[in-house]
C-alpha cells in the first residue's frame, strides 16, 4: 500500500533535469521507500554494479549507459555492438567478471544480425572493457545457433557460477519452440560455457554427436531471469510463460523442463499447447504462476537493509507490475508476497541488490528509470 509521496527536483546528466520521486510502500515486513535515481532510459533491459558503486545499465536500443551510484551522473558507452532493436530485440543483459578488479572484462547479451548479411538474427554474448567512454576489445564469446528471423524470445541472463562458469538463458524465439525439445541448436536452452567462450569437459553433452556441448539443460520457453543460490550454489532460473505457467526452475545438467510439451500454460487466445503438464522424463517447476505475471529479472536478497527478507527470491513482473517475493525456508517455498501490486503503474524489468544492500529496480518504458529501494526512515 503506497502510504505517501516527496518530490523534489535534481540535475541529472546532459544537462537534464529530473524529477525524482520518493514515494512510500507499506509491505508485509517492511516499509519501504521507492526513489528514482535516473530518468529517459529506452526500455533499460540489465544492469550489474561496479566495484565503486556505480552501474552499468542496458537500454534495448543498444545503449550501455554507466551511472553514477546516485543516479547523478551518466555517461553512454561508444563502441558497443550493433544489436537487432526490434520487438523483444536489442542490448540485453550485462555482467562484469568474477575478478573484474584484476581482468576489467565487462559481459553483454544481445540480439545479433546475421554476421553473413543474410537474413537472421540470434542472441550473442561478448565480453569487453571500458576505457573511459569506451567499449574496447569486444569478442563474441557465445552466438546462439542458428540464427532466426524473429524479434522475439532471446532470454537472455548472464550468470556466473561459484566455480566460474558463466551460465546464458536463452530463448526459443517464438515460433521455433519445437526446437526446445532437440539438442542440435540452442533455441530454447540454458548454456554454460567458460568466460572465454570455451565448453567445461564436463557439460552434460559434451561427446554426444547429436547435441550441442553448450547446452546445460533444454526445453525452455524464454528464461529472462537467472540468479544463484547464495547457500547451495545452485543455478534457479525464471522462465516467461504463454499464457499462464510463469516458472521457476532449478535446471540440472541434461536435465528436460518440458516446453512445449508440457506446460502449465495455453496459447495466446486460448487452446491447449503441448499434453497437458506432466511427462515422464520432463521435469516440473519448483513454483509455477497462473495467471501469468509475466516474469522477468530475479534476485536472492542476501543483504542486511531489508534484513527480513534475506534469503527470498524476488522475481520481477511486467503485466504484473510488482515484485513477487517467494519466501524460502530450507529450500521450501512457503509464502508468496506482490510487492507493489496495485500501487505502481509501470512494468519492472529488472531487480538488482546493490553494495549497499538497498535494492535497485529498473521500469520497462519509453521513459524507464533506475529506481532505488530502500527501508523507510522511522
Amino acid at each position: 500500500m503506497q502510504t505517501s509521496k516527496l518530490a523534489l527536483v535534481v540535475a541529472v546528466s546532459l544537462g537534464l533535469s529530473a524529477t525524482v520521486a520518493a514515494d512510500e510502500y507499506t509491505t508485509e515486513r517492511h516499509t519501504v521507500e521507492m526513489t528514482t535515481l535516473t530518468e529517459n532510459l529506452s526500455h533499460p533491459w540489465g544492469m550489474t554494479f561496479l566495484p565503486d558503486g556505480s552501474m552499468l545499465v542496458t537500454e534495448r536500443d543498444g545503449i550501455l549507459n554507466h551511472i553514477s551510484a546516485d543516479g547523478s551522473e551518466r555517461t553512454k558507452i561508444k563502441g558497443t555492438p550493433e544489436v537487432v532493436a526490434r520487438s523483444q530485440g536489442g542490448l540485453l543483459d550485462v555482467n562484469i567478471d568474477p575478478d573484474f578488479s584484476n581482468n576489467g572484462w565487462v559481459y553483454i547479451s544481445y540480439s545479433e544480425p546475421n554476421q553473413s548479411g543474410g537474413e537472421g538474427n540470434s542472441t550473442a554474448v561478448m565480453r569487453g572493457k571500458l576505457d573511459g567512454d569506451q567499449w574496447v576489445d569486444g569478442e563474441v564469446i557465445f552466438r546462439q545457433a542458428p540464427k532466426y528471423e524473429s524479434g522475439a524470445h532471446f532470454g537472455s541472463r548472464l550468470v556466473f557460477s561459484p566455480e566460474g562458469h558463466l551460465f546464458i538463458t536463452l530463448g526459443d524465439r517464438y515460433s521455433r519452440m519445437e526446437d526446445a525439445q532437440t539438442l542440435d541448436n540452442h533455441h530454447g536452452k540454458i548454456v554454460r560455457i567458460w568466460p572465454d567462450g570455451s565448453v567445461p569437459e564436463d557439460n552434460p553433452f559434451v561427446g554426444d554427436d547429436d547435441a550441442l556441448d553448450e547446452i546445460w539443460s533444454y526445453g525452455h520457453r524464454n528464461v529472462q531471469g537467472a540468479a544463484i543460490h547464495p547457500d547451495t550454489g545452485e543455478l534457479w532460473t525464471i522462465e516467461h510463460g504463454p499464457q499462464g505457467g510463469d516458472e521457476v526452475n532449478i535446471p540440472k545438467a541434461g536435465k528436460n523442463y518440458g516446453w512445449p510439451t508440457i506446460t502449465y500454460g495455453e496459447d495466446y487466445g486460448g487452446g491447449e499447447i503441448g499434453i497437458g503438464t506432466h511427462k515422464e522424463g520432463m521435469e516440473q517447476p519448483y513454483y509455477y504462476w497462473l495467471p501469468s505475471i509475466a516474469t522477468a529479472g530475479s534476485i536472492f536478497y542476501t543483504g542486511d537493509q531489508f534484513k527480513h527478507w534475506q534469503g527470498d527470491l524476488l522475481v520481477t513482473a511486467l503485466r504484473g507490475q510488482m515484485i513477487a517475493r517467494l519466501d524460502l525456508e530450507e529450500g521450501r517455498m512457503i509464502h508468496e508476497e506482490r510487492l507493489f501490486d496495485g500501487d505502481i503503474d509501470f512494468r519492472i524489468r529488472d531487480i538488482e541488490q546493490g553494495p549497499d544492500g538497498m535494492l535497485y529496480i529498473l521500469s520497462d518504458e519509453d521513459n524507464g528509470r533506475l529506481i532505488k529501494l530502500s527501508p523507510a526512515a522511522d
